[in-house]
């Protein structure tokens, strides 16, 4: 006698572990075509090693002003390759410790960013009618208004912390995402078979969550990626204006130091020069990740 299968042993989850390993697999054969891309991802993997291994590095007692090892404003030596700053801490050890504050600003507020863009997207693109032209219509606000000055005003009125800054970024930086996921939207829900979950009694929740999600989830992760880059530039804005967590060490607060130092007017240019490099380096290597990877999941773009 043949007994019933259990429900949930019937072999769908490993076929559908199955599935997305292929489509890993597929996505990483297209990923390693593009070379600029490969730069970019090995970049990003030795900042994101240095960032994680800072507090067996350098010690959580770079901050420090009152234990700083040389005198002000030493320039680059052997014991300090990078010189030190106007309290005689050493620029590398803070460069390095800097790296974790920046790196997890810009994929926080990404982060929060391109969800906001696509909750909105995804609502207009699906309900329309009024709902979608009252979210397009603060959408339209929010595109119109700079953003980094938007930006500027919540991080004034709110207290200075790192999660205001990411907060701020966040809240001002998702209606390009919602306007690309809106538009995906209305050519998911065009297509037939979501004609037929309807007819099968789909509801609002399962088409937006089974059918279009999946849909609009390869533009998303390509909006993420090139948002990060954009979100590490406004997070050391900020933190130049002043206007960052005053705690803790980050590139943008280096840069803001120097300036406070006057390392502009008196030539200190290893004061400047490294959170500036170390900054444009991040920025370029999220870019050029972000390029192949919408050049994979969106061949028609034809991004080489």
């Amino acid at each position: 006698m043949t007994t019933a299968a259990a429900p949930g042993n019937d072999g769908s989850g490993s076929l559908a572990w199955a599935r997305r390993r292929d489509s890993l697999a597929r996505f990483w054969r297209a990923y390693r075509t593009h070379r600029a891309g490969l730069y970019g991802l090995a970049g990003l993997a030795v900042i994101a090693l240095i960032a994680l291994t800072a507090p067996l590095t350098v010690g959580g007692n770079i901050q420090s002003v009152t234990s700083a090892p040389g005198s002000a404003l030493e320039s680059p030596s052997g014991q300090f390759p990078l010189g030190t700053d106007q309290f005689g801490r050493s620029l590398l050890g803070l460069l390095i410790w800097g790296a974790r504050i920046s790196l997890a600003v810009g994929l926080l507020a990404a982060a929060l960013s391109v969800a906001i863009g696509t909750l909105v997207g995804i609502l207009a693109g699906h309900y329309g009618g009024w709902l979608a032209t009252a979210l397009m219509r603060i959408t339209d606000w929010f595109l119109v208004m700079p953003t980094l000055v938007l930006a500027i005003v919540l991080a004034t009125v709110m207290s200075h912390s790192v999660w205001t800054v990411i907060l701020a970024i966040g809240v001002t930086s998702w209606p390009t995402t919602a306007r690309l996921v809106r538009a995906q939207t209305i050519a998911v829900e065009s297509r037939p078979y979501i004609e037929r979950a309807r007819a099968l009694g789909g509801g609002h929740r399962h088409i937006m969550s089974r059918h279009v999600l999946p849909n609009v989830m390869p533009l998303v992760l390509a909006q993420t990626t090139l948002g990060i880059s954009n979100a590490i530039l406004t997070e050391a804005t900020l933190a130049f204006l002043g206007l960052g967590d005053p705690t803790v060490v980050s590139w943008g607060g280096m840069l803001q130091d120097a300036r406070e130092a006057g390392a502009v007017s008196s030539g200190h240019w290893w004061y400047l020069a490294p959170p500036g490099i170390a900054i444009a380096l991040v920025a370029l290597s999220f870019t050029l990740c972000g390029r192949a990877v919408e050049a994979v999941l969106n061949p028609k773009l034809g991004v080489r």
